[in-house]
């Protein structure tokens, strides 16, 4: 048998669209004498649609596409996924749901038994786990259809709880009983920099186990916070990855299960690589989808608005990228250097306003407030809030949607001042530490200098008062990402990190300022999800809590 895996980018509620990019491909499979064309989960509504599964006229949509979809399935079989009403009395409203399409008609119906509900993912609470187990029977071949987490049964829990599996059934050993003769597994498998080796060594192990190939079809694209790598999988019954489709782009590719042919796979890429790749396309595909066009920051000449306003010239054109600098009586003559010599590099526009007179002015109407009061941060943060006011001017005045250029370190421990700084419709760096970004600096220059090599050496600085520097407020990057990373992703606590051989009063102190600006991530703008536990939809949070 023939079976192509279409790995497509779609767009959550765009019906017509993806309708027709799934129609597309399955005209260019059966062009190439194709027997079935799959598609990867919730590809009809595109994933995920949260809240919109609740209305009625999304789901009659989503039906009357599946119907569209089935009468172009004439001589070639499809799987596509979308959600489907749960006819029964009792139990969720719907199933997540693989269609499988032939002779213009669905033919079988196959909905998702495992529902993930925990980080980002939240399906129980639109669905019900399914615990009806069949296969399809096509053209003389027996095919078990399963939707992404039902291959993670073995997915472990956290050992300390005294539990060893986080699921309590495996719709393999299921499926295996009625002796399939291979595995189609539609996916939406969200990037972060390690789930690409995970993902591989799940699919791998379950082909061994039960001696099956797979067909793994993941999607691409990205959809606001969580960004699809793709990476589609062929895998033999021996376990071995046979064919692999392209990272943070469409693909397509057919496989003939008799003589599937010499293994075709994907170049290597570090884990910087692939965090710089999925930031391009979740800039991209964050203004593409949303019908924006144009882009502005704060260009300061350090090294985190260095970075983001490289990643959005690759994702939109230098023509769609405009960057103000915004120097104060603080700001350095290197740090504008940097920032001017950067856009010249990468071909922008840029505008430098002085933002000192605009500072004066507030400092002289608050003069009366603050009698009486030493200076410090409150009148440090005037001069983020007024670059935020140049800044949202021009994102309201030219319709540029303002990056937020704030760093994951920085996010974590408060290190940002609310309506300054932290403006933005889109966080690029908030999932990436610190030390991160300076290696992406680096990456970035792999060819040739783009980022001035000032911007990566000198020490970090919000440069709101004399020779201030990042460490006057914070550990050592190097330190601080560790513990944080220890906190956050590692979910440790204070003691075993401390057991990790860290100072325990620097421990005490990044973990209160992790846990007292709760407030502010909860005011941030969404951010780009590359590791395993980002903040947002993955990290909640009590906003006041005593622990």
């Amino acid at each position: 048998m023939k079976v192509a895996l279409a790995q497509l980018n779609y767009i959550i509620g765009d019906f017509n669209g993806n309708a027709a990019k799934i129609i597309e491909n399955i005209q260019k499979a059966k062009n190439a004498g194709v027997d079935l064309v799959v598609f990867s989960e919730l590809s009809v509504t595109g994933y995920y649609p949260h809240d919109l599964l609740e209305k009625k006229e999304f789901i009659r949509k989503a039906e009357e596409t599946v119907k569209i979809i089935a009468a172009s399935c004439n001589g070639i079989a499809a799987i596509v996924g979308a959600p489907r009403i749960n006819e029964n009395e009792q139990g969720k409203t719907l199933y997540n749901s693989a269609f499988f399409l032939v002779e213009g008609k669905i033919q079988s119906v196959h909905n998702k038994t495992l529902l993930p509900t925990y980080d980002i993912f939240d399906e129980y609470r639109h669905f019900e786990p399914n615990r009806d187990f069949h296969i399809v029977e096509y053209k003389g071949e027996r095919i078990a259809v399963t939707i992404c987490e039902d291959l993670w049964d073995e997915q472990p829990t956290a050992n300390e709880f005294g539990k060893n599996k986080l699921y309590q059934v495996s719709p393999m050993q299921e499926l295996a009983k009625l002796n399939p003769g291979f595995v189609v597994n539609i996916s939406a498998s969200p990037f972060s920099y390690n789930q690409e080796n995970w993902r591989k060594d799940v699919l791998v192990k379950k082909a061994k186990k039960y001696k099956l190939p797979v067909f793994y079809v993941n999607q691409t694209g990205a959809q606001t916070e969580l960004i699809f790598d793709g990476g589609s999988v062929f895998i033999n019954e021996h376990g071995e990855i046979v064919k692999e489709l392209k990272y943070f782009e469409e693909d397509f590719l057919v496989v003939d299960t008799q003589n599937p042919g010499e293994p075709e796979l994907q170049a290597k890429t570090d884990r910087i690589e692939k965090i710089h790749d999925a930031l391009v396309l979740g800039i991209r595909d964050y203004f593409e989808k949303n019908g924006f066009r144009q882009a502005t920051l704060g260009l300061s000449g350090g090294i985190d608005s260095a970075v983001t306003v490289v990643l959005a010239v690759r994702a939109l054109g230098s023509e769609n990228v405009r960057v103000l600098l915004l120097p104060s009586k603080y700001s350095s003559d290197h740090s504008v250097k940097d920032a001017r010599q950067l856009a010249k590099n990468l071909g922008i526009r840029y505008d430098i306003v002085n933002i000192q007179d605009a500072v004066d002015a507030f400092e002289k109407e608050l003069a009366t407030l603050f009698k009486g009061t030493q200076s410090g941060i409150a009148e440090e943060n005037i001069q983020a809030r007024a670059r935020g006011i140049y800044l949202m001017a021009i994102s309201n005045k030219f319709g540029h949607i303002l990056l937020n250029t704030t760093n994951k370190s920085e996010c974590a421990v408060g290190y940002g001042t609310l309506y300054g700084d932290m403006n933005g419709g889109l966080a690029v760096l908030g999932d990436v530490y610190k030390t991160d970004v300076f290696k992406m600096a680096r990456f970035m220059n792999t060819n040739g200098e783009i980022i001035p090599e000032n911007s990566i050496v000198k020490p970090p600085s919000a440069e709101l008062h004399p020779d201030q520097k990042d460490t006057d407020s914070l550990p050592e990057y190097k330190i601080l990402d560790e513990i944080l990373f220890s906190f956050i992703e590692q979910n440790l606590s204070p003691n075993e990190i401390e057991n990790k051989g860290f100072d325990p009063e620097t421990v005490k102190k990044v973990i209160r300022m992790v846990n007292t600006t709760e407030y502010k991530r909860f005011q941030a703008a969404p951010i780009l999800r590359v590791s395993s536990k980002a903040f947002g939809f993955g990290r909640k949070m009590p906003l006041v809590a005593r622990y």
